[in-house]
């Protein structure tokens, strides 16, 4: 007798939200998902909890488009072909209705949707919803609400309270079935409503039952900068005996040839000559993107834009600070400072110094008290100082979770 082969269980979809900028957390640090707990981005916890689940497929993250390099980074250790990253759009129902359409083609039985900003989401959770999605139903993890509410009147007192009785709030994953939230989200898009605060919401206006499951209460959306250290401490426990604080050096020097101005830390001066390279040759910016990728061992600056890719021709140096900013946050870093001398006989650098370090400052995401540039001559000795090049010495500090290894 013939054995018939047993089918696979349907898996679920992901689709990951991940596209906001996260002002509520405070901007100087980057997008919340991005910032480090744990020694790891926020996303990453995310994406683990899902990766690491048997029922799971393929996942589709939703990004801002400038955080191409922040997520390859959060992405990189998982090697895993399932995961997905598409542009998201202007709000959290248009990202979610972008990542549902780049699952069409293949389309899954089941979708979860879920906040990148939720990393504590545990595998009972994730059976729980899945278990509770039908043909036409979905499925809603919600935490019973305990507070007692009050809604306040016009001049900021209290108006009323609000009985309890039957609230919920909702928490994510939401699951649904692929093919009817992917028309309510379609159909709500054409109609120009665009003010659903959750794809519940959306499934509620399309007539989709969505069925509450329990919730958890370590599920919880990070949302304030405090949000961020409790969520931390949660993963490190109180190691801070010796922190990991480490210092990069970097190096660079460019020949100048004819041109009106040179550019340095991102500031165009006007000068006789400019600098000579494959890029706007910004030695200052290079010098200082090789000290921020030595902190967490992650190359130089050849490793990630190579002189010889003609894509970089001409671009502006900003480009490769900001990506090894990326590498280290991505890493966990903390910029604690920059700093950069600039070694030339000419242009003077002291009536641009304060618009250097601005510039330095908003590239890394960090205060201009943490930023110095500065400048000295070579005494007219060497090629310096025959006024045929300039160099510049970098060097960087970032704080890392963790503690030194003995």
């Amino acid at each position: 007798m013939q054995s018939g082969s047993r089918k696979e269980p349907a898996k679920a979809a992901v689709v990951i939200v991940a596209a906001g900028r996260g002002e509520r957390a405070g901007k100087a640090e980057g997008p919340k998902q991005y910032r480090p707990i744990g020694g790891r981005p926020v996303v990453s916890h995310t994406l683990e909890a899902f990766l690491g689940h048997p029922r799971i497929g393929r996942i589709v993250v939703a990004i801002h488009p400038d955080d191409d390099a922040l997520f390859r980074a959060a992405a990189a250790g998982f090697g895993d072909d399932r995961i997905i990253a598409i542009h998201g759009g202007a709000t959290r129902q248009e990202s979610t209705r972008l990542a549902l359409l780049a699952l069409r083609e293949d389309a899954p039985t089941m979708v979860l949707i879920h906040d990148g900003v939720r990393p504590f989401v545990d595998a009972a959770l994730i059976d729980r919803t899945i278990d509770a999605i039908e043909e036409r139903q979905g499925a809603l993890p919600s935490m019973q609400v305990a507070e007692t509410l009050k809604r306040m009147d016009g001049d900021g007192n209290v108006g009323e309270t609000v009985p309890r009785a039957g609230l919920f709030a909702a928490q994510t994953p939401q699951g649904f079935p692929f093919w009817p939230i992917l028309a309510a989200h379609e159909k709500a898009f054409q109609l120009g409503k665009h003010d659903f605060t959750d794809d519940a919401a959306v499934a509620e206006w399309a007539n989709i039952p969505v069925r509450i499951v329990t919730g958890s209460p370590d599920n919880v959306k990070l949302t304030w900068a405090r949000d961020m250290v409790v969520a931390d401490q949660r993963l490190v426990g109180g190691r801070s005996a010796f922190p990991d604080i480490r210092t990069g050096n970097g190096y660079d020097v460019h020949c100048f040839e004819p041109g009106d101005h040179v550019t340095l830390c991102g500031v165009d001066i006007p000068h006789g000559k400019k600098l000579s390279g494959h890029s706007d040759a910004d030695v200052a910016l290079h010098a200082l993107t090789d000290a921020l990728l030595a902190t967490c061992g992650a190359g130089d600056i050849g490793t990630h834009f190579p002189p010889s890719d003609p894509q970089w021709k001409g671009a502006a140096s900003r480009v490769f600070l900001e990506h090894a900013a990326a590498i280290v946050r991505a890493h966990g870093g903390r910029i604690a400072n920059a700093d950069v001398t600039l070694i030339c006989e000419a242009p003077r650098i002291g009536p641009h110094r304060e618009a250097m370090t601005e510039a330095v400052a908003t590239m890394l995401g960090i205060a201009t008290a943490r930023v110095s540039v500065k400048a000295t001559t070579n005494e007219k000795l060497g090629f310096i100082g025959r006024e045929e090049g300039i160099a510049a010495i970098a060097t960087a500090s970032v704080v890392y979770p963790g503690e030194v290894p003995e």
